[in-house]
């Protein structure tokens, strides 16, 4: 190609550019967000909870205790300078102060690596739940090195801590990461309880302003999803509504459910495979498809 079609093809990229970074991103002289970066974060993470079966295959009880500090440390290091580049992004056209911002960012990444425990906790039932919940799991480690339920849990976790705490952009990007890892697409800011595990997992979505209680179970192809998406008066779609499903304790959802709006499954509900749900279950209810078809059994009478 000859040197003025090619700069032509080049100015004509960077006039027409829509998606660029904000300005203010751009005044600060602040990169994106890295999901290289990210994703080092994220797996340092990993190695952390589950020292051993990721990062260095032999952790000496002995020297534990300095390879997590040392890791804490490239983990706190990495974390805020991301976290700042996220809310640059996302500042647009506001004035705001650099200096409170670096703080704010140090002050984030603190809070997440306190939380650190408590996720561990949560990822701990999540792992017995696999291991309980599935007998072709030999053992716990065994549902943590292979299985993608736990992978994705793991990413949501961190992603969710960090979304709790208005980090911006980032948590999306890590839930993501393990979408495209798995198939499971959870969105960081659902609330998820302990002892969650989803089996198989590949095309599982769980949106936004979803609730889920404790042990609960689901498999693949499930999804809890939104009924209608409202818009205001500029034909815009309403963001923030709370618009998904409410999944109540010991609920078990079999593979290639879809239940759509802000409705509750009742505790202790099953719901069957393939079924479509728009509306409230009662606790203890069993829903499945019927042999004739357009009509399912709710509590064995017809519906």
């Amino acid at each position: 190609m000859d040197k003025e079609k090619f700069q032509k093809i080049v100015f004509s990229l960077v006039e027409k550019e829509f998606f660029s970074k904000s300005r203010i991103a751009v005044e600060k002289n602040r990169p994106l967000p890295s999901v290289p970066v990210l994703k080092s974060i994220v797996e340092e993470l990993r190695s952390i909870l589950f020292p051993g079966y990721f990062g260095p295959c032999y952790v000496d009880e002995k020297t534990k205790a300095y390879y997590l500090g040392a890791s804490l440390d490239k983990v706190y290091r990495a974390l805020k300078e991301q976290i700042l580049c996220g809310a640059c992004f996302v500042c647009a056209e506001k004035k705001e102060n650099c200096e409170q911002c670096e703080q704010d960012a140090e002050l984030i990444a603190q809070k997440f690596l306190e939380s650190l425990p408590t996720i561990r906790e949560l990822l701990v039932s999540d792992v017995m739940a696999a291991y309980v919940g599935d007998p072709a799991a030999k053992t716990p480690g065994e549902a943590i090195f292979c299985y993608p339920s736990v992978r994705a849990l793991t990413n949501y976790r961190l992603a969710h801590a960090l979304h709790k705490l208005g980090v911006k952009i980032i948590p999306r990007i890590i839930t993501e990461m393990a979408h495209s890892e798995t198939g499971i697409d959870i969105h960081p800011g659902a609330e998820i309880g302990k002892s969650f595990f989803i089996d198989h997992g590949t095309g599982t979505v769980i949106g936004e302003t979803c609730i889920i209680g404790n042990n609960v179970r689901i498999y693949q192809g499930v999804t809890l999803g939104a009924k209608s998406f409202p818009k205001d008066e500029k034909n815009m779609l309403v963001k923030g509504l709370p618009r998904h499903p409410i999944v109540e304790d010991e609920v078990i959802i079999y593979a290639g459910a879809t239940i759509l709006g802000r409705v509750t499954i009742g505790r202790g509900s099953i719901i069957g495979g393939n079924v479509w749900i728009t509306h409230d279950v009662a606790p203890g209810t069993v829903v499945r498809q019927a042999k004739r078809e357009n009509y399912k059994l709710i509590n064995g009478e017809e519906k």
